[in-house]
Parts: C-alpha cells; sequence; structure tokens
C-alpha cells in the first residue's frame, strides 16, 4: 500500500510533542491556502502522532502569549470550515496539537494503539476549544471524565463514543475507504453540510432555520444534476 501522503490531494503531519509555535501555525494555514486556491475539491490527510506516553514536561502550548493562542484557535477554525474533506489519522498518545486537529477533522481514523487526552503532564488541562469541541461533539456527560479528571480515552473507546469513526491497523486501506465515502461531494455540499452539523448543537430552531432554508433553496435550484468529478491533479505535501 502506498505512504498515506501518495493516496490523498494534501497531507500534514503534526506531532503531539511540538509546542505551540508560528510555523506551527503556519503549517495549517498554508494547507488551508492551497486547497482554497485549487480549482478542484480536494481530500486531504491530517496525520496526527502522538507519544508513547504523555510527558510532564509541559510542551502545550509552552511560553507563548495569547495572540498566538488566538491565530492557533483561528486557524484551527479556518481548517473545520474547508470546502474540502479532512481526514484524520492519528496514532499513539495524542493531547494537545493532535487532539486539536483530531476534533477538527470530518472523518478520524484511529490506530489500536491510540489514546486520547485533553490533558497533558500532571494531568494539567489546556482550557482552549478542545473543550468546547468535545462538549459539542460527543456531550458533556461523555466528555466529563477527559475535562474534570483527565481520563485518557483508549481508541476502542473513542470508537464507541463517536470520536473515531474507524479503528484499524491498515492505515493506508482506512484513508481509502473514507476518501471512497466522500468521492461525488464537491467542497461546497460538504461545507453546507458541515456548517449546518456544527450549529445545529449550539443554536436554536429559530435561529437554525434561515441557514437551513438558504441550503433547501440552493438544492432546489441545483436540482437533480450531479457536478462533474473532481479533474486530476498534483497534490500538497506538508510538514508542520
Amino acid at each position: 500500500m502506498k505512504p498515506l501522503d501518495e493516496l490523498v490531494d494534501g497531507y500534514l503531519r503534526i506531532d503531539s510533542a511540538q509546542p505551540l509555535s508560528g510555523s506551527l501555525v503556519r503549517a495549517v494555514n498554508d494547507l488551508c491556502d492551497r486547497a482554497e486556491d485549487a480549482d478542484r475539491d480536494l481530500v486531504l490527510v491530517l496525520h496526527v502522532i502522538g507519544r508513547h506516553a504523555i510527558t510532564s514536561d509541559r510542551s502545550w502550548p509552552g511560553e507563548v502569549g495569547i495572540d498566538l493562542v488566538s491565530k492557533w484557535e483561528r486557524a484551527l477554525r479556518r481548517l473545520e470550515r474547508l470546502n474540502a474533506v479532512t481526514i484524520a489519522v492519528a496514532e499513539r498518545t495524542c493531547w494537545g496539537p493532535t487532539l486539536n486537529v483530531l476534533l477538527a477533522a470530518d472523518y478520524r481514523i484511529g490506530a489500536p494503539d491510540l489514546r486520547l487526552s485533553i490533558a497533558g503532564g500532571e494531568r494539567e488541562l489546556w482550557p482552549g476549544m478542545a473543550v468546547h469541541r468535545l462538549a459539542n461533539q460527543i456531550g458533556v456527560a461523555r466528555s466529563r471524565q477527559m475535562v474534570l479528571f483527565g481520563v485518557q480515552v483508549t481508541a476502542a473507546r473513542a470508537w464507541e463514543i463517536g470520536l473515531l469513526d474507524d479503528v484499524t491497523d491498515d492505515l493506508a486501506a482506512a484513508v481509502s475507504a473514507a476518501a471512497d465515502l466522500a468521492g461525488g461531494l464537491t467542497g461546497a455540499e460538504l461545507a453546507i453540510r458541515r456548517r449546518l452539523l456544527l450549529d445545529a448543537a449550539n443554536s436554536s430552531f429559530e435561529d437554525s432555520l434561515g441557514a437551513h432554508l438558504a441550503a433547501c433553496d440552493r438544492t432546489l435550484r441545483l436540482g437533480a444534476e450531479r457536478p462533474a468529478g473532481p479533474a486530476a491533479g498534483g497534490r500538497i505535501t506538508a510538514d508542520a
């Protein structure tokens, strides 16, 4: 099977050991720039690799200012709203940047050795938007032990509660299957579906109605005609 970066249109690798930095923010923004500038719909892999165990070195986020934290959160939000399919592939013990990126992806694949933690060394919690994403995606009850007590979640448990879509030791085959699953969807269509889904948990019926009616109107105007498939093109590869 081919390496992960040869299976899709774009690839970004992020390691749990790296601190928050300008280069990390730029790596995410650069991938977003390239996806937005492409003349076709892309499938991107976000390869997040943790350590074999959480250490107590407080590497995340490191010694940074709130301005850089804000830029990081904005880059993740941008990634979360791309007109592109994002597939996260996660290995080992992920927290910090790797957990953040995983939670922003459309489809999540975990290796059997994966463990997820929102807390770092000595169960110290970084109160970033990962807390919001966890509660929004799996609910307060299922997030409580992770957030309050720093409990780690195994790959099997993450799959059970919906944080992962697949657990396998054949990561390349899972990426290919996920790309096939998204086949035929345009980036614009995916972005609309994603936006409606993300907003549903935090918006009232009345607040959501306008966005849903606009999406219904768009579907009616497009009719039953399906857009042409994406043209062939080059891949995008990056390493944070």
